[in-house]
């Protein structure tokens, strides 16, 4: 059986890029998460058939996550590392400008990537986003500290979701496999080594940057929120100014699963809206 999680493969720097790279239009990028576990097919498996019908969209494993491998030595820099292959794969594809969206670590790299490398973005997506200054919490500590078993699997979804039905012992097994893969648990282990609550800094966009981002910002938020709180982009709101905010209630972390269609029709419209921008002045 074909592993749906394995896509295309490109040498980025010293090591290769497990990515997707579906449909056809104006490009966009879609950046996942730090789970246990978590590939870019896991974390966009939904997203990625409705942005496709009219979009090229490249959805990467990010380095210590997913099939991409690691470099020699496997050491992992916030967020230099990821930004250098973020780069480095729009260049192999010889894509120079690409919408973006990310969720939650990924959506303090699509931040990273707005303010030091702006020309290289168009709309900008963050879903449950790090990048704000944030207290390290104990629902954290247990994400970034994830031991395989199907019972910590378990405790870490139900963190994950607010509606606990989604997270059924099925899917808990599921992805409890995607961790006991070789070298899975070992590469997860080395990009957020304790003393954890540095990572988390070394994630902050200063709000001067922030206030500097020129690019439409569309935040979306779940109100019952355990891992990023929705404070953090009400702060995003304030700061970056051409942002518009939509929180959902009855919703967790895993906003593109629990409110599935509204969250693509959001985002589907929100990249659409440049299309029809441009037909107009044609």
């Amino acid at each position: 059986m074909t592993n749906p999680e394995i896509g295309l493969s490109l040498r980025t720097g010293s090591f290769d890029t497990n990515y997707h790279d579906v449909g056809a239009g104006s490009p966009v990028l879609l950046l996942h998460g730090s789970g246990a576990g978590v590939s870019a097919w896991a974390n966009w498996r939904g997203l990625i058939p409705v942005l496709s019908q009219r979009f090229r969209v490249i959805a990467p494993d990010l380095v210590g996550f997913g099939y991409t491998s690691l470099p020699e030595p496997a050491e992992f820099a916030i967020f230099d590392t990821w930004i250098d292959q973020v780069l480095a794969l729009l260049d192999g594809l010889g894509i120079d400008k690409a919408h973006v969206v990310g969720n939650s670590f990924g959506g303090g790299l699509a931040l990273h990537l707005a303010t030091r490398h702006p020309e290289r973005l168009d709309r900008i997506v963050l879903m449950g986003a790090g990048g704000v200054k944030m207290s390290f919490t104990d629902e954290l500590d247990q994400l970034w500290g994830y031991t395989p078993s199907v019972a910590n699997m378990k405790t870490i979804m139900d963190i994950m979701a607010f509606d606990r039905s989604l997270v059924t012992d099925e899917l808990a097994e599921l992805r409890y496999r995607a961790t006991i893969r070789p070298g899975a648990q070992e590469a997860f282990e080395q990009v957020f080594p304790p003393p954890r609550q540095r990572w988390l800094d070394a994630q902050i966009v200063p709000d001067e940057l922030l206030a500097g981002i020129e690019h439409e910002v569309l935040i979306l938020h779940g109100r019952e929120d355990r891992v990023v709180p929705l404070d953090a982009s009400l702060h995003m709101f304030r700061t970056i100014p051409n942002a518009q905010l939509h929180a959902f209630g009855r919703c967790g972390h895993w906003t593109q699963i629990e409110h599935a269609q509204r969250f693509q029709q959001l985002v589907d419209q929100f990249f659409r809206e440049t299309e029809s921008a441009i037909g107009a002045r044609v």
